[in-house]
């Protein structure tokens, strides 16, 4: 099953969620729905005693419940109990609260706009602006990587059509594009950011973007041309892929004499071009621009 694990909020709370692409189904964590709904001190307590009174009333909800690996408040991959819609309804009325019928409401509101994006994809990409712009993403940043969005999705599809594997196979590709243009696996790269769970490309800079999207647009136009069979000759594929934007950072840089590839992850990088703009501002009204932030 091919899962996203996601945050999605009801008044200010977090839900996790997940969404299984090959079911197109949204799973949800029981415990932040009964912790949203029930207001109670101990969430899990609370439904670990719903589950057993369920169970013995011969409610089947419970029994169909199974469990999936979601981010815990500590940043660690925990298993919890998860229920689909229509499970999560059932099992909804059997919590006496308020909190039910706008809850319902909100479950609607979730699935229509995840159908929605299925039957057109621009909205998917209106609302990833929407959400980049809310973190304080400049608009040149936001419109590369909505393109490397593309870019990925043009080189998923090629591996699809060659008969590689999503999941372990699609992470080995990924790296070795990686470790062909950038000289790091994906894990080496996060770890140089200082990054666990977050997404790297949400991490890179505008350059980082570029280059990236240079490597995955070679690979999947080297596979168009050379039409590999499967994930053994597709490793090469992607290494020769990873190595045209090898090239390009190698000259890039001997003209700059700067590296590339920068340690910086998305919050020093936003504080950077904040500080810029600050002090820009500062300069057209005649204040003194204070000096820009020294981030560690």
């Amino acid at each position: 099953m091919e899962k996203k694990d996601q945050i999605q909020l009801f008044e200010d709370k977090r839900v996790r969620t997940a969404w299984d692409e090959e079911k197109e189904e949204w799973y949800f964590s029981v415990v932040d729905v009964v912790a949203v709904l029930t207001d109670s001190v101990d969430p899990n307590a609370y439904w670990r005693k719903l589950k057993q009174r369920l169970k013995e009333e011969g409610n089947e909800t419970v029994t169909d419940c199974h469990g999936l690996k979601m981010t815990a408040a500590d940043g660690k991959q925990r298993m919890t109990d998860v229920a689909d819609t229509q499970q999560l309804l059932r099992i909804i009325q059997s919590i006496p609260s308020p909190k039910a019928e706008p809850f319902k409401l909100w479950l609607a509101e979730v699935g229509r706009e995840r159908i929605e994006e299925t039957i057109d994809p621009e909205l998917t990409i209106e609302r990833a602006l929407e959400t980049y712009l809310k973190k304080g993403y400049t608009r040149e940043w936001i419109n590369q990587r909505l393109q490397a969005i593309q870019v990925r999705k043009e080189l998923t599809d090629e591996w699809d059509a060659r008969g590689v594997q999503k999941g372990v196979e699609y992470a080995i590709l990924t790296d070795e594009i990686s470790r062909a243009w950038s000289g790091m696996t994906t894990r080496q790269y996060k770890n140089l950011k200082g990054l666990k769970k977050e997404n790297l490309r949400d991490n890179m800079s505008t350059t980082e973007i570029i280059l990236n999207m240079l490597a995955e647009t070679s690979t999947k136009d080297i596979s168009k041309k050379e039409r590999p069979e499967g994930f053994g000759q597709s490793v090469e594929v992607a290494r020769r892929g990873g190595r045209v934007a090898g090239i390009a950072r190698k000259a890039l840089e001997e003209e700059t004499g700067e590296p590339v590839i920068t340690a910086q992850n998305a919050a020093q990088l936003n504080q950077v071009v904040t500080d810029m703009i600050e002090g820009i501002v500062s300069e057209q009204e005649g204040e003194e621009p204070r000096p820009p932030e020294v981030h560690h």
